[in-house]
Parts: structure tokens; sequence; C-alpha cells
């Protein structure tokens, strides 16, 4: 009778020991596979409409939050006339120390992650705006990622402005996004948001 009840005894401390060997590693490998799902804010200077459509693009792969950059004092037709010299782009992009006021304020920027920052290239680098927008903002620890929309220039002569302009950031490679499928732009935000 004794021998019987120790023979249950182990029986059940065994069954017990293998359902929590069993158990366990489980519990641990969904809780260690679950990462903390990273906010995402797409920021966008837009004069003409063609970065607008980009972002769109970005926000729709990352799920991310749309702002737009809006200038104080919004740019006009004549002030995008790059035939003419003395034009507002011409003039802000040639100084390199303007830095135009913009209107209104991204709300607790502290919440997000990864901040996809999108513009037109003029004069072969980013709008002086987009420096303004960098500069108002503590983004220490925040990843930048970069996306422009040109005619031909690209973003590389735009980088240098980006990684001085965020300070504390961490700025990774940015991508001309102006003919990319949707598809392809969702391959690579992606990516970058990991």
């Amino acid at each position: 009778m004794m021998k019987k009840k120790s023979i249950f005894w182990v029986n059940l401390v065994l069954v017990f020991a293998l359902i929590v060997g069993v158990t366990l590693p489980a519990l641990n490998v969904s809780a260690a596979g679950k990462t903390k799902k990273k906010k995402v804010l797409v920021v966008y200077f837009s004069a003409t409409g063609t970065t607008k459509s980009a972002a769109k693009k970005v926000k729709k792969a990352t799920g991310g939050t749309l702002y737009q950059i809006k200038a104080a004092d919004p740019y006009t037709s004549a002030d995008l006339n790059y035939n003419k010299a003395n034009c507002r782009a011409n003039v802000e992009q040639k100084d390199g120390s303007v830095r135009p006021k913009i209107k209104g304020k991204v709300k607790n920027i502290k919440k997000y992650d990864v901040i996809f920052i999108g513009y037109p290239i003029w004069w072969g680098k980013e709008p002086m705006i987009i420096r303004t927008f960098l500069e108002s903002y503590n983004l220490e620890g925040k990843k930048i990622v970069p996306f422009c929309t040109s005619g031909g220039s690209g973003i590389s002569g735009s980088m240098k402005g980006i990684k001085a302009s965020a300070k504390g950031a961490k700025v990774v490679k940015g991508k001309d996004l102006t003919d990319s499928s949707a598809k392809s732009v969702e391959k690579w935000a992606k990516q970058k948001v990991k």
C-alpha cells in the first residue's frame, strides 16, 4: 500500500514537472517575441504637392501619424520661381542660415520612436524650413528617416544638413521617393521602422 502511494506521488510530481517544463519555455518565447510596437511620425513639407503624395505612401506603409510642416508665411508660386535669382526659395537656399518660421507644432513629439521626414530638394539640398523643424525639438535618441522628391539631384546633398540639425538623433540613410511605387515604399519604410 505504501509503495503504491509512493509511486502515485512520484508519477504526479513527474507529470507536474513535465507540464511545467513544456509550458514555461513556451511562455518565455511568446513574452520574449513580443516587442513594443514603435510609434511612427511621418512629417513632410510640400510646396507643390509632390512630397505630400510620397508622405501619404509612407504613412500607409507604417501606420504612422501624418504631420504637414506649414510655413507661417506660405510659399507662393512667385516664391518658387527658380528662374528668378531673387525668388524667396533661391535666397533662402543660398544663405543657409535662414530659418523660415513654421505655423503650428507637433504635439507630444516625445512619444514617437521613428520620425520619417520628407521634403522636396531645392538647390541640391533640403529646404531651410526642414532645418527649422528639426532644430525646434529635442530629438535625442530618436531615429530620423529622411525621404525626398527631386527633379534629379537625389537625397545625398541633403543628408549633411539633416544630420547637423537633428542633434542627438540617429539619422539613417534617406531615399528619393519621387517615382517610387506604393509597394517599393512599403518595403523600404517597413525596414526603416525596425
